[in-house]
């Protein structure tokens, strides 16, 4: 991109003060540090600052804040749908229309929502059929995931296990969607091998099944070591603790997990969903049911050459998520709103927002068009006792340039903002005032 300056983009994630163990917090830090390491971007963090362009990766009241001032250039990256609020949040059927009118509005509120998966550009485009979607996965850094020796006798250290065991590792949070109840399961099936489910509930009792799955974790005959919550920093060594990654989640969009510990060296064993068959653009494995995931289990433990086709599925899997092409496709994006941007002015801000639009297109002022010197939009203004100063029979809904006149209130009438404070008044019809002092001042609607 050629800009004077580097643009800089804002990016937000409420999950920076809170509901860190999970994935959207893993994708929000590594949009940050790619986007910081591309050299073409300075990049602002939450509440650090303003810039040119707004990325947003959660969808709280934050987000809504925070993308006020950015009209234009609100870009959203959409990691949760509709369907996964089921096995995630409790009393979903009931919360279910409220979860689509909110999202809705969310998704609404962007001016270019990035999709990571099919599924979610065909959820976006249904709830939100103005926003324009782009399709990008998330970012793998494969500095950070990479398979280590060294991580693999800290992470079993770490973990207490010890180095002759075959150990299968889940991640998620403990909640039916994440499949934690069926790993139980599984791990019940085969007591020859080591299973261990890191992940805990980052919204404490706000998520599902809270009670059902503690009841099954406290169980005697439940053979899985819940190792708790760890920062992402941790989650390398982790990965390369175990032998083998089970993926049992009911219902996924773009995870990472899966691709992380791929990127570890591990065999991954996903459960069969439509998701993944249109995302993935390379085979991989797939189990449908319980009894299918404990015979992968056996076979990874058993076959050494199955294990290893499989470690190969893994290393072809990564590549759909090197950071170039994510980066590539990213600044398309950004490159696109920051030259069709309209720049604020520090004085449009006090004006009513109301966009005055004849068939669909904002209108500029005759002004603004000779000089070009800004492209901001006409916008109506005025209050009801707000008349003419010299006239006040004249009508008190004016049509002004939004850069170039303010509301100056009651006895203050209507002031030319770009000629001098003396020039006090636009006169002429509703559909064209003009400066009292300066004709050249025209805001005719054209």
């Amino acid at each position: 991109m050629e800009h004077s300056r580097r643009a800089r983009i804002h990016v937000i994630s409420e999950t920076a003060f809170y509901g860190k163990g999970q994935g959207v917090h893993t994708a929000f830090v590594d949009c940050v540090n790619f986007l910081g390491k591309s050299g073409r971007y300075d990049v602002v963090v939450n509440g650090a600052g303003w810039g040119d362009l707004f990325h947003a990766h959660t969808y709280g009241p934050y987000y809504f804040w925070k993308g006020r001032r950015y009209k234009g250039r609100r870009v959203f990256t959409a990691h949760v749908i509709p369907d996964s609020a089921k096995g995630s949040i409790p009393a979903e059927r009931l919360m279910r229309p409220l979860v689509r009118w909110y999202l809705r509005r969310v998704y609404t509120y962007a001016d270019v929502c990035i999709s990571i998966s099919p599924v979610v550009t065909d959820q976006v485009r249904r709830l939100s059929p103005s926003t324009q979607v782009v399709e990008i996965v998330n970012p793998l850094n494969t500095e950070r995931f990479r398979p280590s020796q060294e991580l693999r006798r800290a992470g079993r250290r770490r973990l207490g296990l010890p180095d002759n065991a075959f150990v299968a590792l889940g991640v998620g949070q403990l909640e039916k969607r994440k499949g934690v109840e069926d790993f139980i399961d599984i791990a019940a099936a085969c007591p020859e091998v080591r299973f261990v489910w890191v992940g805990g509930r980052p919204y404490g009792a706000a998520t599902e099944g809270v009670g059902r799955i503690n009841a099954k974790m406290r169980r005697e005959d439940c053979a899985v070591q819940f190792a708790g919550l760890f920062d992402l920093e941790d989650m390398p060594t982790l990965y390369n603790a175990a032998d083998l990654f089970l993926f049992p989640s009911l219902q996924e969009n773009c995870p990472m997990a899966p691709i992380e510990a791929a990127a570890c060296g591990l065999p991954v064993v996903f459960r069969d969903l439509p998701e993944y068959r249109r995302l993935y653009q390379s085979p991989y494995l797939a189990a449908p049911d319980t009894p299918a995931f404990v015979e992968f289990v056996r076979r990874l433990h058993n076959d050494e050459a199955f294990r290893e086709r499989a470690k190969g599925l893994s290393e072809a899997l990564i590549r759909q998520f090197e950071t170039t092409q994510v980066l590539e496709a990213l600044d398309s994006v950004y490159e696109t709103l920051l030259r069709s941007r309209q720049p604020v002015s520090r004085l449009s801000r006090f004006l009513p927002r109301r966009v005055v639009r004849r068939n669909g297109a904002p209108h500029r002022c005759d002004a603004c068009v000779a000089k070009d010197e800004h492209d901001a939009p006409a916008v109506r203004t005025g209050i009801r006792r707000a008349g003419c100063r010299e006239d006040p029979g004249r009508a008190a809904t004016t049509t002004v340039c939004g850069r170039s006149a303010r509301n100056q209130g009651g006895s203050g009438g209507w002031r030319c903002a770009e000629a001098a404070p003396r020039h006090r008044t636009f006169r002429g019809s509703p559909a064209g005032r003009q400066c009292s002092r300066d004709d050249r001042s025209e805001s005719r609607l054209t």
